[in-house]
């Protein structure tokens, strides 16, 4: 099969080195392309000319490069090489070992649901609210090459913390600082979202944090739904990557939609 990986070397990785993981796809028979600055992510995975498309990167990579083979119908392969990879975690990859994964171009297929926003495609979930505004926040620092960019951005985050944004949610009208629409479903803790135990059950999910001490976790599912804002762009991070997107936001589920390999089992 005719392998072609896209490899991100400023996706936050350390090791290996975008070095070491590009000799080893070589040496396994895999085109490798190193992205660079002005690379349009999605016209290079179009024009791949290969049987299978791969994507080193984070989150937001990898789902440019999933909706290519969608839209191909050609198995994708994940190579968590990002700071948080969780989509590779919920598929059972071993986020820290990219080398391996490197197995899945001779591995299993899998089908996996994809959820879309408007035509946007998302592997994980569509944060709208404080999340995004963090998300947002820390962008604007770090492309002003700010060293503290996370940081600050969690501080200002903080500031408006009793900040509340309005929507509207299939019509209801709906007050609340933070709104998620996960592709399946997150187990809840605290603070944040936990794993998926499944990436095909064909439903979206909706959450809803509440309470400041003690958080408690609004929860409903759908295989579609709208949401609305007063405003005519609402700020939005799309599997962790800032986006202004145009109200209302429609959102869908794919079933199945899409083919993964991952590695075989060991024998």
């Amino acid at each position: 099969m005719n392998g072609f990986l896209i490899l991100n070397p400023r996706s936050g990785r350390e090791s290996p080195s975008p070095e070491e993981l590009r000799a080893e796809a070589e040496r396994r028979g895999i085109r490798v392309h190193v992205l660079e600055e002005h690379d349009d992510l999605e016209a290079l995975a179009r024009g791949a000319d290969a049987d299978i498309l791969g994507m080193a990167g984070g989150d937001g990579s990898l789902a440019a490069v999933a909706g290519v083979a969608i839209e191909c119908d050609l198995p994708f392969v994940c190579i968590p090489f990002g700071t948080r990879n969780h989509f590779a975690r919920d598929l059972g990859l071993d986020r820290d070992d990219p080398l391996r994964a490197l197995d899945a171009f001779s591995g299993e297929e899998r089908r996996v649901d994809v959820g879309r926003v408007g035509e946007r495609l998302f592997l994980n979930n569509v944060s709208l609210g404080l999340y995004a505004l963090l998300v947002h926040r820390r962008e604007h620092h770090r492309r002003r090459r700010n060293a503290l960019a996370r940081l600050r951005a969690i501080v200002l985050t903080l500031k408006d913390r009793r900040r509340w944004r309005r929507f509207t949610i299939d019509g209801e009208r709906v007050r609340a600082r933070l709104v998620l629409v996960a592709n399946n479903d997150y187990s809840l803790e605290l603070l944040s979202l936990g794993e998926r135990e499944r990436l095909d059950e064909g439903l979206l999910h909706l959450y809803i944090p509440h309470g400041f001490r003690r958080i408690t976790w609004e929860e409903r599912t759908s295989t579609q739904l709208e949401i609305g804002s007063p405003r005519p762009r609402m700020r939005a991070a799309i599997d962790g990557e800032p986006e202004h997107l145009e109200t209302p936001l429609r959102f869908r589920v794919d079933p199945l939609a899409l083919r993964v390999l991952v590695p075989r089992p060991p024998e």
